[in-house]
């Protein structure tokens, strides 16, 4: 079975009625990325961090999948589907989809502060100060925060090397390394980009642009590929 490897980005989790990052009225124009998502902001203000990936959170948990999350589990039926997501939260998983790479963590998982392989699923939204993990250092969101490394790497470029069709939904292909996964695709293998906004690509005949939001994407998709898509 042919491989299709898939890479999400926050348009993919925005027609669930996700708040995006990067784009106009993101959450980075109302918070400070430094003050919110990074080591040394989690050293100054830890209730502040936790406050804000707790709401993240609690968005999250009153979200539900979208026709684009639900579609790309009905290509598994045709292809071997593996999907690498830049997006912290759980949406591909709830639809369905049996295999995912999280690039940059999940946020409804924290780990512990001294030892980053000790990882604990959250009950509910909330995560405080003075919840600790079994070798008593508080826990933090189980998230890549700017100026990290981001652990998975290595196993995405690997997946990619993979492909038989590469697909990237939602993402403006700006924030790497996941922008830089594209360069791993075998020569030859068709890509697909769906977004509805000019994404920064390099020009190749090979890629082709489906300009339009992921759920209508993916199911323009599933016509590319002669795969029904009223069951």
């Amino acid at each position: 079975m042919k491989r299709l490897v898939v890479l999400s980005g926050a348009g993919m989790s925005a027609e669930s009625g996700l708040r995006t990052f990067r784009e106009m009225g993101g959450l980075w124009e109302e918070y400070d990325v430094y003050k919110v998502a990074s080591p040394g902001g989690w050293q100054r203000d830890r209730a502040l961090v936790l406050k804000f990936y707790n709401e993240r959170r609690k968005q999250l948990l009153e979200a539900v999948p979208n026709q684009g999350h639900r579609d790309l589990v009905k290509l598994e039926r045709s292809f071997d589907v593996r999907i690498i997501t830049q997006n912290v939260d759980d949406l591909h998983e709830r639809a369905g989809s049996s295999n995912v790479l999280h690039l940059h963590g999940e946020i409804r998982k924290s780990r512990s502060t001294v030892d980053p392989a000790l990882v604990y699923d959250i009950e509910g939204w909330e995560l405080k100060v003075g919840d600790l993990c079994e070798k008593g250092s508080q826990l933090r969101p189980h998230v890549v925060w700017f100026g990290e490394a981001v652990p998975a790497i290595e196993e995405a470029a690997e997946i990619v090397s993979g492909a038989g069709i590469f697909v990237v939904i939602g993402t403006s292909m700006n924030v790497y390394p996941a922008a830089g996964l594209i360069n791993y695709v075998p020569p030859g293998v068709p890509v697909y980009i769906i977004d509805p906004n000019e994404v920064a690509i390099p020009e190749s005949s090979r890629i082709k642009v489906i300009r339009m939001k992921a759920g209508e994407g993916v199911r323009e998709l599933m016509r590319e590929f002669n795969i029904k898509t009223r069951t």
